[in-house]
């Protein structure tokens, strides 16, 4: 089996490539940051692996990855679009602006983009899974983090409407919604985080919620019934529970590089 995954080189993405090896299946691992990367193939367990140092919104250098890797390997069977940031925000602040933006391209339309190429040859073949990772933090919108609650709660959306769309074809769509994992993206909440998992037990999970091809699937079960709970809160209940919650902290004025501060 081939497996295409982004944000290869940390965090999730790093876990699920992990996981995809060690059961035996040829990957194609797209990441920003070669260096790091290509250390993670060398050392990964199996053959034949494919590394990517792309940019994943640099649509055309994403889709040159995909084809080639299309080409290599012939049928790809899951295409797992995890490249993903996040940093506090706020709108009142005019230099935020840029960053509400890169979360957007990043965690949305890059995975548009990933899912691209692929479809037309999954049609062809009736068969393939497309997997978009979401948030439980896209259930509701958080406090001081608008850009990456918007943003996942548009993928969450994004991928239903794929799923349907692809109905009838052999293409699936699986959404994932993780809670908290371990990982360089929540190394410095400055807050608890409940259920916390590793990021190699988050893969375990992720990929067998990806083999029985789960429309969607909150990971672990524990935030499954926290993010039912928040989605029925009346309004009025919601806001005086999350207006004094902490938040995740912004970049420092300091900072002019989004990119290169917290993307994979």
């Amino acid at each position: 089996m081939a497996v295409f995954i982004t944000g290869a080189s940390s965090g999730i993405g790093r876990a699920l490539a992990l996981e995809y090896a060690l059961q035996g299946h040829t990957l194609g691992l797209v990441a920003r940051r070669g260096d790091r990367l290509g250390e993670m193939v060398a050392r990964l367990p199996g053959s034949g692996h494919k590394a990517y140092p792309v940019d994943v919104t640099d649509r055309s250098a994403l889709h040159a990855a995909a084809r080639q890797f299309i080409d290599e390997v012939g049928q790809v069977d899951i295409v797992i679009a995890s490249a993903g940031v996040s940093a506090g925000t706020l709108t009142e602040t005019g230099e935020d602006f840029e960053i509400f933006r890169d979360i957007f391209m990043i965690n949305v339309m890059a995975m548009m983009a990933t899912f691209e190429p692929f479809i037309p040859v999954m049609k062809s073949h009736k068969c393939g899974t497309l997997v978009g990772i979401a948030s439980v933090a896209g259930v509701r919108g958080l406090p001081g983090a608008g850009a990456y609650s918007a943003s996942k709660s548009a993928v969450k959306t994004y991928c239903e409407s794929l799923r349907v769309e692809l109905a009838g074809t052999g293409v699936d769509v699986v959404t994932v919604a993780p809670g908290y994992v371990e990982s360089e993206m929540t190394a410095h909440n400055p807050y608890s985080m409940p259920f916390l998992l590793s990021a190699d037990e988050f893969a375990k999970r992720c990929a067998r919620a990806i083999g029985n091809r789960k429309r969607y699937a909150v990971i672990p079960w524990q935030m499954a019934i926290v993010s039912r709970l928040m989605a029925v809160l009346p309004d009025w209940v919601y806001d005086r529970l999350a207006r004094n919650a902490p938040r995740k902290p912004r970049l420092s004025a300091a900072v002019k590089n989004f990119s290169d501060k917290v993307r994979k």
